[in-house]
This record gives structure tokens, C-alpha cells and sequence, in this order.
């Protein structure tokens, strides 16, 4: 069996050549502690394995990703600077457009994959690209909850 962060470093090179990325990242959703948690990064110096960020208000792309179950789509810096606190460090990477995918299982959200790349670079056609990976990652990011909630039960 492959583990799961093999997969998901193979699933960052698919997202890659397939959709086109600066900056991939991870986030398992652990509902009880309301708290996206980073299983997998590109950028480890920036956005380390481990970081949480907690979501006390779903507002945004939280709203449409974990509530909703749908991806979102920021064409442009103006859309990143409104929904990301960190956008500055977002900015020096050179990425000035997000999508943020929801991982499903059984219609709730248990993940969310995030790609971000230079201002411009995504458009419709990029989610439905990208959306069309994403069942590829159920495995590892559910398995990835799992060892998560035993840990912290």
C-alpha cells in the first residue's frame, strides 16, 4: 500500500503538469476542534506540516469549501488579499490566484486542496481540470484524518 504522503506528493506533480501550480498545499478537516490542519506543502519553510489554521467563522473560501462542498476560485491578487490573512507571504511567492478544493467523502468534507500560482493563471476551465484530480486524494487525506482524530481523542 502507498502511504499517504506519497500520494500526495505524487498528486502535487499531477496537479502540476495538469492544472499548473507555484505554491500546493494540504489540509485535512478535523470538525471537532474546528481546525484546517497541513498535511502536505510545497513550501515547507512557509507553510510547514503541522500548521493549523483554526476556522472559527467559515466566511469566504472556507464558506464555499468546508460549508458548502464546492471549490473557489480567486482569479486575481484583490481576490487573495480578501481571503487569505497571509497574503503578503502569499504575494512573495509570486502567486496571485487560488483554488481551493474540497476533499469529499460521502458528501462531507474532509480536506481541502489548495493551489495557488501566479495572477491570472486560473479560470473555469483550470477548476474543472483541477476538480477532476481530486478523487485521487480521498484515500490519503481520510486516512490522513483518521490518524489525526486517534491522536488527539
Amino acid at each position: 500500500m502507498t502511504s499517504p504522503k506519497r500520494v500526495l506528493a505524487e498528486l502535487e506533480n499531477d496537479f502540476r503538469a495538469e492544472v499548473g501550480v507555484r505554491l500546493f498545499t494540504v489540509l485535512a478537516w478535523l470538525p471537532g476542534r474546528r481546525v484546517l490542519h497541513r498535511v502536505h506543502t510545497s513550501h515547507p519553510a512557509q507553510y510547514p506540516v503541522g500548521g493549523e489554521k483554526s476556522v472559527q467563522v467559515a466566511a469566504g473560501w472556507l464558506a464555499t469549501c468546508i460549508a458548502k462542498g464546492k471549490p473557489y476560485l480567486g482569479v486575481d491578487r484583490k481576490a487573495v488579499r480578501e481571503v487569505f490573512a497571509d497574503h503578503v507571504v502569499i504575494d512573495r511567492l509570486g502567486c496571485g490566484a487560488v483554488i481551493n478544493l474540497p476533499v469529499r467523502v460521502d458528501g462531507r468534507v474532509v480536506g481541502v486542496i489548495n493551489l495557488l500560482d501566479a495572477e491570472g493563471a486560473y479560470d473555469e476551465d483550470s477548476v474543472r481540470r483541477a476538480e477532476l484530480l481530486v478523487p485521487a486524494a480521498v484515500p490519503a487525506v481520510e486516512a490522513l484524518v483518521h490518524k489525526l482524530e486517534r491522536r488527539n481523542a
